[in-house]
This record gives C-alpha cells, sequence and structure tokens, in this order.
C-alpha cells in the first residue's frame, strides 16, 4: 500500500531533489500511484479552501460583533437621502459615462485580440472524432451499393453522422474507443476493412479517461482469432518508436512516429505526447510500439502545435476494465496475452493488425 505520508511530503516540497526525483520517476511508471497523488492535491486544495472560508467567517463574525449598529445606522441614513437626490438628478449622465466606458472596455479588448486569444485556447485542443455527413450522396449510392452485392444487410446505407476508430479487446467481440466518439449516439455500428458492418452496444465508459467499451451484437458476426497483440502495463519510454491504425477516411490509414512526452496535453498525466500524424477519424485507434504492445488509445491533437498528438496510456485503459461492473458483460472479457507481433516487419505487423481495427460510425 502506497505511504500518505510520502505523498504528502512529496506534495509539500518536504522532499530532497532526490527523492523527488525518484518519487517523479515512480510516478510515471505505476499509473495507480500517480491517480493517487492527483486525488490527494485535490483533496489538501478541498481542505485549504474550506480553512479559508471558515476563518473568514470567524474574522467576519468578529468585527460584527465589535460594531455599533445603532450608531451607524444614525450616522449613514441622513446621507442616503443626500445620495438619493444626487442620483435623480445625474444618473442619465451616469448611465451615459458608464456606457462610454463599457465601450471604450471591449474596443480596447478587441483591438489586442484578446477574444481572439481566447477562442483559440479552446480551439487548441481538438478530439479526433470525425464529421461522417459531410460524405457525398454519390459516396453514399456507392456504399449502399456495395453493401447489396457483399449481401450484408445487418449496416445501414447511412453513413451515420459521426465516425472514429475502434479496436478489438479480444476476439469474442468486445471492442474499445474514446468516450467523445460515442457520445451521445442513439445507436453505434463497427465496420471491418472488407466495409461489413455490425451493430454495437455500449457496456461501459470512463469519461475521465475518455474511454468507452462496445460489445458486437449483431448475430451475423463471427469470432476473430486470438488477438496478436498485447497491451503493455507500464509505461512505455520517451524516443520510442510507435504507430497507429486508424480511419480518418473511408479504408484504413498507417501513420508511424514516436512518444515525444510522457504526459500530455498542459501535462496530463492520463495521456502520451506523440509526434505523429492523425486527423479527424483517427480518435480511438490503436497506439503500438514497434514490438507490437498497444501502449495507448489515440485521442486528440494540438491544432497550432505540428506534431502534438495525444493517446491515453493503456495503463489507465487497463484500469478502466478492471472497473467495469461484472453484470454488465454478457461474457467475461479476457485479455491476450501471447504477442505475435514482436518479430515481425512492420508491413507484416499492418496486415495482421488489420482485421482487429474498425470504423465506428455513430447516429444520432
Amino acid at each position: 500500500m502506497k505511504s500518505i505520508e510520502r505523498i504528502e511530503a512529496y506534495l509539500q516540497g518536504e522532499m530532497t531533489e532526490q527523492e523527488r526525483a525518484a518519487f517523479d520517476e515512480l510516478r510515471a511508471m505505476d499509473p495507480e500511484l500517480d491517480q493517487q497523488v492527483v486525488a490527494h492535491q485535490a483533496f489538501l486544495a478541498q481542505l485549504k479552501d474550506y480553512g479559508n472560508r471558515h476563518h473568514l467567517i470567524s474574522e467576519m463574525n468578529a468585527i460584527h460583533e465589535m460594531l455599533d449598529i445603532d450608531a451607524i445606522k444614525e450616522e449613514v441614513l441622513p446621507k442616503r437621502s443626500l445620495i438619493k437626490v444626487l442620483w435623480s438628478k445625474y444618473r442619465v449622465n451616469a448611465a451615459i459615462a458608464a456606457s462610454v466606458a463599457i465601450l471604450a472596455a471591449f474596443s480596447t479588448l478587441l483591438s489586442t485580440g484578446y477574444f481572439s486569444r481566447t477562442n483559440a485556447l479552446n480551439d487548441d485542443y481538438n478530439a479526433l472524432r470525425r464529421q461522417l455527413s459531410k460524405i457525398t450522396n454519390i459516396q453514399k449510392s456507392q456504399s449502399a451499393q456495395m453493401n447489396d452485392i457483399r449481401g450484408n444487410a445487418s449496416g445501414p446505407a447511412n453513413p451515420g453522422q459521426f465516425g472514429g476508430t475502434g479496436f478489438a479487446l479480444s476476439a469474442d467481440g468486445y471492442l474499445v474507443t474514446n468516450y467523445h466518439v460515442i457520445k451521445g449516439a442513439d445507436s453505434v455500428y463497427i465496420q471491418n476493412t472488407a466495409g461489413e458492418s455490425y451493430k454495437v452496444k455500449t457496456v461501459y465508459v470512463h469519461p475521465q479517461y475518455d474511454i468507452a467499451v462496445l460489445q458486437i451484437t449483431d448475430p451475423h458476426y463471427k469470432a476473430l482469432k486470438a488477438l496478436p497483440y498485447t497491451f503493455k502495463k507500464s509505461s512505455a519510454d520517451v524516443a520510442e518508436e510507435v504507430f497507429t491504425i486508424g480511419f480518418p477516411r473511408e479504408d484504413p490509414v498507417y501513420n508511424r512516429g514516436y512518444l515525444s512526452a510522457n504526459t500530455g496535453y498542459r501535462g496530463d498525466t492520463v495521456a502520451y505526447q506523440v509526434d505523429i500524424p492523425v486527423n479527424e477519424g483517427n480518435s480511438g485507434g490503436p497506439l503500438l510500439d514497434s514490438k507490437g504492445n498497444v501502449i495507448g488509445i489515440i485521442n486528440a491533437k494540438q491544432a497550432r502545435t505540428d506534431g502534438a498528438t495525444f493517446a491515453v496510456k493503456s495503463g489507465y485503459l487497463l484500469e478502466a476494465l478492471e472497473s467495469i461492473p461484472k453484470d454488465s458483460l454478457n461474457s467475461e472479457l479476457v485479455l491476450n496475452k501471447k504477442n505475435n507481433l514482436s518479430n515481425l516487419s512492420r508491413k507484416d505487423q499492418y496486415k495482421k493488425m488489420q482485421d482487429y481495427v474498425f470504423m465506428v460510425k455513430v447516429y444520432q
């Protein structure tokens, strides 16, 4: 069990530089400890806020007890009449002056680009859900014709409103994607690389980690072969080569890069920063190391920073999976423990991965 005393010493700056460096390294390797530190930091902040409020109330009560209310009323009430007279006489001028001041303030904010910068901050972090409704009518017709040719009646011809990527957690129909991909969905379908669509249901979501677990419910679905990849429990190393497969378009797209930071957007410890090209639709795609271990889930990128992509760490995915209530699963979710990708070339790794990565289509 992790020591609360060590966490408090770390947060209150009571550790030596060597102890703090060792503790930072332990946090990076242990997601459970990292979450305890974050939770305890929030708890201490709440205690501090409560103490400050309690102290302020006590001081205000003490001041109130010292005041002579009757004397104050006698001194103040006559002046209120004078204020009323002055207000009646000059309120029009005061309103005009206030309007001019407000107009001047807004003009200054506009001229200095304040509102542009504020909007820029909000737009700097982009989730990578793709808008599918932009697909043309010709593409819709082609999709419907292909479904007829394949005899696949399980998937709708309508391409859906939004899309992303998902990948298999097990061979028997459990998948994972980002929570923001399926948020607000009335129904969700997945589509494999052969163009076959299957209806899925959401069995668990973890909004804080941006994770959603899906299960294929379509009777036409046939179980996959055993997964060729595993899920890494420990943290990956900065500068490690990585690759991803996703659906920013109608067919899968492969991209490669490297792990550039051990934290995500604005120091988020739940995510990695990755230098890898991604686009809308890559959300929910697997991030794998060179040996074929899943180390994360692509979920966002920074708009004005080249190569700044973010991925939820696999350690937090595993933590979320352990939190799924057993009664919400039709069958036990068992993760693969054997990696069959480690000794393959990247081309062969991609070929083996294709059947386990899906386009996610969201209908609202």
